[in-house]
């Protein structure tokens, strides 16, 4: 296996901010979690990171591991003149949004819209004329991926950006996104997406837990991580790296009606690509405004896991199981204190031997096991919600007094710390109910489609051993 290029000259890095310097030349942090040591013979291209860009072989080599291994993140060069980018702009029957997302972007680039079958073909054709878009009619509707198909075969630039036509970019996103494929390892870079909502109560709360937004902190995309995909809903990517991965019909699948961009995604991984997530540069994107629109754009959403499962059968799991942490978690949701005691040792034990294995001094542990077991207990109160909401109500309304407890931290916990993590633009009580039905209603298709698929497969749990970051 050759190795992987050092980052190129002109490079510089930011550490992310969860990232713990242990002792000088040692830290800790990134998705998974890793140790980085700079040795003596290092030490040289760590000066050369702190006082600066990448300067050399060396300096680069070290770039590369912390920016690869989530520690730091890349800060590319100041960009000169823009590459040629197509944008590619699938559209069915939303004319109206058309019209404004083209003039949101502006000019300087070729603009391919996909006219994805619409039933008012004339308004979509006057939108596209309008903006001096090329327009491509496809006779029947083909569906997302097929549309981007279409538009992909026809561009002829090196970068090609992805842009939903209920999207409203900023002027000079694809400025920004563009510095970073001068590292030649990334194929694509994705903006922050911004839900554009209305002021009423799914409207704030789609505006503080949009499936689309992905927070505010730069990352390495990789599945079981904070960013574990980003959508095509605006997207810049290499051309090379959709040749690389594409099939007979090109780069997305076009079986899959959602989850399209999420396969894109997890092949250009596996085929050794760098995807970034830069959120300082933002998209805005229309959300549904009704309660009736968003859960059933969350149940479609769902549908997309069992397809997913069969292409990528490591990436879906619901849930990833940490042995003495899940332990510990059941035994106290049990009411079985002495089992829990013996499962929380178990867990700080675990925690200090991969301290010792990393070479970490096994000191103020408490703090990392303690998190351990809150993850825990919210992973699994997550998965009871959206997969065993109905015994969790039973068990509230009939249970004995113990069993009411454990059902309404599973139920209440996940929803009442996502509140407290958001801008609270809803109070605790509404946003709890809506995080339920939110969950639910995810959950409700994933089950729908895994009865389509005839798999259980997104509904099994994954060993944290068998994670493949």
């Amino acid at each position: 296996m050759s190795r992987t290029p050092p980052l190129p000259v002109g490079f510089a890095v930011e550490w992310d901010p969860a990232t713990i310097e242990v002792e000088p030349g040692t830290w800790l942090g990134g998705q998974p979690m890793r140790v980085l040591r700079v040795t003596e013979a290092g030490a040289a291209a760590w000066d050369e990171l702190r006082e600066g860009p990448v300067r050399s072989v060396a300096g680069g080599i070290l770039a590369r591991r912390l920016t690869d291994g989530g520690l730091a993140h890349p800060v590319p060069p100041p960009m000169g003149q823009r590459p040629a980018i197509t944008v590619v702009v699938p559209v069915h029957d939303r004319s109206a949004s058309l019209d404004r997302c083209l003039t949101a972007l502006g000019s300087g680039q070729r603009v391919i819209v996909v006219d994805d079958a619409s039933t008012d073909e004339q308004a979509v054709r006057l939108v596209a004329e309008r903006h001096g878009a090329t327009l491509l009619r496809l006779a029947r509707n083909v569906g997302p991926a097929g549309a981007r198909n279409a538009g992909v075969a026809a561009a002829a630039t090196d970068l090609i950006a992805f842009l939903d036509s209920d999207t409203v970019p900023d002027g000079d996103w694809l400025d920004a996104l563009a510095a970073h494929l001068h590292d030649p390892l990334v194929a694509a870079v994705a903006p922050r997406i911004e839900p554009r909502t209305g002021n009423t109560w799914s409207g704030r709360y789609t505006a503080a837990h949009s499936p689309l937004d992905l927070g505010d902190r730069p990352a390495s995309v990789r599945p079981y991580t904070a960013v574990a995909y980003v959508p095509t809903a605006a997207l810049l990517v290499r051309r090379r790296a959709l040749l690389d991965v594409a099939g007979p019909d090109g780069p997305f699948d076009p079986a899959l009606r959602v989850g399209e961009d999420v396969d894109l995604v997890w092949r250009l991984l596996a085929a050794g690509w760098r995807i970034r997530y830069q959120p300082d540069v933002r998209v805005g994107h229309d959300e549904p405004t009704s309660w009736r629109a968003l859960l059933h754009r969350r149940h479609h959403y769902g549908t997309s896991s069992a397809a997913l499962a069969r292409r990528h059968p490591d990436h879906v799991a619901p849930y990833l199981v940490h042995p003495w942490f899940t332990a510990t978690v059941l035994a106290a949701l049990a009411a079985r204190p002495r089992l829990a005691l013996v499962g929380a040792a178990g867990a700080f034990l675990s925690t200090r031997r991969a301290a010792l294995r990393a070479g970490l001094p096994p000191r103020r542990l408490a703090r990392p096991t303690l998190e351990g077991l809150r993850q825990s207990w919210l992973g699994i109160g997550r998965y009871a919600t959206q997969f065993a909401a109905p015994a969790l109500l039973a068990t509230l309304a009939m249970g004995r007094p113990r069993h009411r407890v454990a059902a309404a931290s599973l139920l209440l916990g996940p929803a009442l710390t996502g509140w407290a993590a958001s801008d609270r633009r809803l109070d605790p009580i509404r946003s709890v109910l809506a995080s339920i039905a939110d969950d639910v209603a995810y959950g409700s298709g994933v089950l729908a489609g895994c009865l389509e698929q005839r798999t259980l497969r997104p509904l099994v749990p994954l060993s944290h051993r068998r994670q493949r970051p």
